[in-house]
């Protein structure tokens, strides 16, 4: 931590746990062998009146290590005005969301998790409110317009339609988002993201299963 300008560093594994389908981090097994010399990404929050960004990550070289607490130097040129590079940072292995390693040979590649960045149609009260998935049913995708990186999944997302916290069916708004933020919140139809365009899907409360509609 910095006196003159205070932040702490986001814990990656907690941040992991809260959205498992789009925040990916290094599995434990490679973070264990970071050592001196190699890169390492960081969170950092600011806990001071910034201009744009609360928060970034960025990179710092790992200058010494003791067990699984190490130190390092920032190796970026910080955005926001009050860290500068070459700044010491001392952290754990809990702290780490990405790796440069030294010596790429020296680690085998691990394969990347699957990432479910397709968008869809969601009814916001999924996101927002928690309200539960009940129904799904897959169209033809829309094309991918100029500008937009991830393509349509062509999946549109009901929340459970008597909910108390959500509205009326015809009067919720709706979200276009990652397939992964909605599974974020409610991953109980992920076996079905494969099935073809034309499938519907209805989820039974009592047993928490989904069954196929027309």
């Amino acid at each position: 931590m910095s006196e003159a300008f205070p932040f702490h560093l986001r814990d990656a594994d907690e941040a992991a746990a809260e959205s498992p389908y789009t925040f990916f981090i290094p599995l434990r097994e490679e973070r264990v062998q970071v050592d001196v010399g190699d890169l390492v990404k960081l969170g950092f929050e600011y806990e001071w009146q910034t201009e744009e960004y609360g928060g970034e990550r960025m990179w710092v070289r790992v200058t010494s290590r003791t067990g699984l607490s190490f130190a390092g130097i920032l190796d970026n040129e910080p955005f926001e005005k009050g860290l500068v590079l070459g700044l010491p940072v001392k952290f754990g292995i809990e702290k780490i969301l990405s790796i440069l390693w030294a010596n790429p040979n020296a680690h085998p590649l691990v394969e990347e998790e699957k990432g479910y960045w397709e968008r869809c149609m969601v009814d916001s009260c999924v996101i927002d409110d928690g309200v539960p998935v009940q129904y799904l049913y897959r169209e033809e995708p829309e094309p991918l317009e100029e500008g937009e990186t991830y393509p349509d999944s062509g999946w549109r997302i009901r929340g459970q339609f008597d909910h108390a916290s959500a509205p009326q069916l015809d009067d919720r708004k709706i979200s276009y988002l990652a397939l992964g933020a909605v599974l974020n919140r409610d991953d109980s139809f992920l076996a079905l993201l494969d099935a073809e365009v034309g499938s519907a899907f209805e989820r039974n409360f009592q047993t928490g299963e989904y069954f196929p509609v027309d």
